[in-house]
């Protein structure tokens, strides 16, 4: 009767709030049935429900080969460098940008920034094949003019955790430096007037007033981060990397092994059941990370 009460009451909000529902349910939970895809021999003539149940079978396809471990690691790995230094920079970006008080100069930098965030990953593997292909690319062009070898890139895995972080920072720091710099735009102006009133200079507001009223918005967006830290960014590593197997020890992950055994086999089960892999882990993830939070800065947890 308390939830009836309370949706009479706000019946306005949860009104508005009533598409955004909607959207969750239909493309983020009922799509969610098929994950007993990865429990089936599945036939797209018998349909999901006709289809023979083969217990874990389908598992065997993923955890069987010797290679899981590896596109596990590496997947955690990047997304680990595009957290820790792609927030990074952004909050570094959003404090930067919050100090410009030339209101023209300060739009045409956020929208500098903000960018690189529209453009495709098409796009991006052009410009990055410009800069590095070994016979005619811009930077071994660069290191030859300083007298330095030329390095063949595309052949050499262990410069591409760096090179795909790097890229990842360029395309959405911008991007999450416009939230963090609306989380700084929400600080009470009182606080640093009174900062500057017993004498702390435009260094000491930053450290002692901006990075803690910062640290909430960072924490969820951690945490956020987390919950996807077995995903790969498909469009991002296919689109650069793509089929050169000479770079898989440092690039291939968990999305692009199962694109390239989907491709081959054509088997939904086994592509489902690892996708079912990825949604299990990524919860546990973020239930183990958000319970830390939850112990050491209450306020900061996501739920």
């Amino acid at each position: 009767m308390s939830f009836l009460r309370e949706l009479h009451k706000n019946k306005s909000i949860y009104a508005m709030a009533l598409p955004g529902l909607l959207f969750l349910l239909v493309f983020a939970y009922l799509p969610m049935v098929g994950h007993v895809i990865a429990f089936k021999k599945f036939s797209v003539s018998k349909g999901i429900w006709g289809s023979e149940w083969n217990g874990f079978n389908n598992f065997k396809f993923f955890f069987g080969s010797d290679d899981w471990i590896r596109v596990t690691l590496n997947t955690m790995g990047l997304n680990a460098l595009f957290l820790v230094f792609g927030l990074g920079l952004a909050v570094i970006l959003s404090i930067a940008l919050n100090e410009i008080h030339a209101r023209l100069y300060k739009k045409l930098a956020q929208s500098i920034i903000f960018l690189p965030y529209f453009v495709s990953w098409l796009v991006v593997s052009l410009m990055v094949f410009g800069l590095l292909n070994s016979t005619n690319g811009m930077i071994n062009h660069e290191l030859q003019s300083l007298h330095i070898g030329a390095i063949d890139w595309y052949s050499t895995p262990a410069y591409w955790p760096a090179i795909l972080t790097v890229i990842s920072i360029w395309k959405f720091a911008g991007y999450n430096s416009i939230i963090f710099l609306a989380a700084i735009s929400g600080i009470s102006d009182e606080l640093y007037e009174s900062a500057r009133i017993d004498g702390a200079n435009r260094l000491q507001q930053i450290f002692y007033i901006t990075f803690p009223l910062l640290r909430p918005t960072l924490v969820i967006l951690t945490l956020l981060a987390v919950g996807r830290i077995f995903y790969g960014d498909f469009g991002m590593i296919y689109g650069i990397v793509g089929e050169n197997s000479l770079l898989y020890p440092t690039t291939d992950v968990i999305d692009t092994f199962t694109f390239r055994a989907l491709r081959g086999l054509g088997d939904f089960g086994m592509a489902s059941s690892v996708a079912l892999y990825q949604s299990v882990m990524g919860l546990l993830t973020i239930l183990l990370f958000n319970g830390l939070v939850k112990k050491y800065d209450p306020d900061s947890r996501l739920f």
